[in-house]
C-alpha cells in the first residue's frame, strides 16, 4: 500500500510551520462559567463494561501504538450523539466572547482543493512534507476556508479549526469533558467485538456509504462518491450500535489522552486517562480526508495526534460526562 505509513492526509500540526509574522497569543481562558443551559446536548448512554481494546490486523499502523489487543474497562458514561457542530459551538463563543487559537494566531491548515479564488489570496504558504495542507490567513472556525468563507449553510456541521485546547474550553463551558480514549474506542465500536469499522468488517456493505472520506485518488482527484467533498452534517450517514454518528470519518476528534506509542503498557486496564504527560494529544475516527492508499484510519481502533495547539479543516470533538 502507498504511502501505508504516512500521517499526512490525518491533520496538519503547527510545529511544522513557522510564520514570521506570528501574532502575540493570549493564553486561552483555563476557568469558564459553566453555561450548560445555553447549548443542547444530545446524548446517549454508554454502558460501560469490558472490551478489546487495539488491532493486531496487518492493515493498521503498528508504529501508532494501535496494538496488542488488550482487554479495558471502562465505567459507564454519557456521550453526544454527533460531534459538537458550528451551531453549539457559536454558543459558546457568543456566551463566553471566547477567542480561539487559529483567532489568536491569525492562521489555520485549510486542505488546498477548498481554496477557491476569493480566498486564494490568503494562502500564506504551503507544508513542504505534505504540500495540500495550505496555511491559511483568517481560517477560523466561523471562517473554514479563509476571511471570504462563512458558516450560515453548515450550522449542523462539525465545528472545525479547533485545538485541544478550545474543544477543553467549550467542555469547561458546558459542564462536560473530552472523552479518554478508551472510552472513545468502546463507544465508537458500538458493542461489537474486533470488527474493522464501527459498523462490521467491510467498508461499503451492499455498496451503502457509512462513512465521509476520500474517494478517488488522494491528494487530487474526490469523486465524492459519498456525497462529501469536506465536512458532512454531524448528524448523517447510519449511526452505530449505540447511536452514534460519524465516529469514522467526517472530522478528527479530540480525546483528553496524552498520545504514547506504548499506552498498552502505560495505559493501564481501569478506566484508563493515559500518560501523565505528553508534547500531543490522541485524535481518533479519522475524517473527510483519509483514503485506503495514503491513511485507512476511519478503522475503528486507528489513532493518531497532534499537538493541543493545533487546528485544521478536519478536526473536531464531541462531549461526554460521567454518569
Amino acid at each position: 500500500m502507498k504511502g501505508h505509513q504516512q500521517k499526512g492526509c490525518c491533520a496538519a500540526s503547527r510545529s511544522v510551520a513557522e510564520m514570521t509574522d506570528k501574532k502575540e497569543l493570549v493564553q486561552p481562558k483555563t476557568q469558564l462559567d459553566q453555561s450548560a443551559n445555553h447549548v443542547h446536548h444530545n446524548m446517549v448512554y454508554i454502558p460501560g463494561g469490558d472490551f478489546l481494546m487495539g488491532t493486531n490486523d496487518k492493515s493498521g499502523f503498528p508504529a501508532d501504538g494501535e496494538g496488542p489487543i488488550r482487554k479495558v474497562t471502562v465505567k459507564p458514561f454519557y456521550m453526544d450523539v454527533h460531534t459538537v457542530t458550528n451551531q453549539q459551538f457559536q454558543a459558546f463563543i457568543e456566551d463566553t466572547g471566547y477567542v480561539t487559537e487559529a483567532e489568536q494566531f491569525g492562521w489555520s491548515f485549510v486542505f488546498h482543493v477548498l481554496i477557491d479564488q476569493t480566498n486564494a489570496q490568503f494562502v500564506r504558504q504551503r507544508v513542504q512534507q505534505t504540500p495540500w495542507w495550505l496555511v491559511v490567513e483568517g481560517a477560523t472556525w466561523a471562517h473554514p476556508e479563509g476571511p471570504n468563507s462563512c458558516i450560515s449553510d453548515r450550522m449542523d456541521h462539525p465545528v472545525t479549526h479547533v485545538s485541544w485546547h478550545d474543544a477543553d474550553a467549550y467542555c469547561q463551558w458546558a459542564g462536560l469533558r473530552l472523552p479518554t480514549e478508551a472510552e472513545w474506542e468502546y463507544a465508537a465500536r458500538g458493542g461489537l467485538e474486533q470488527k474493522t469499522y464501527a459498523w462490521g468488517d467491510e467498508l461499503t456493505p451492499n455498496g451503502e456509504h457509512y462513512c465521509n472520506i476520500w474517494q478517488g485518488q488522494f491528494p487530487t482527484t474526490n469523486t465524492v462518491a459519498d456525497g462529501y467533498v469536506s465536512t458532512a452534517p454531524a448528524k448523517s450517514f447510519p449511526e452505530n450500535g449505540y447511536g452514534l454518528f460519524n465516529v469514522a470519518g467526517n472530522v478528527w476528534e479530540w480525546c483528553s489522552d496524552w498520545f504514547a506509542t506504548n499506552i498498552h503498557k502505560r495505559g493501564g486496564r481501569e478506566n484508563p486517562t493515559g500518560p501523565v504527560s505528553g508534547t500531543s494529544r490522541v485524535m481518533r475516527g479519522g475524517s473527510y480526508l483519509c483514503h485506503h492508499s495514503y491513511c485507512n484510519r476511519y478503522r475503528v481502533a486507528a489513532r493518531t495526534s497532534n499537538t493541543p495547539d493545533s487546528s485544521t479543516g478536519n478536526i473536531g470533538f464531541r462531549c461526554v460526562k460521567d454518569v
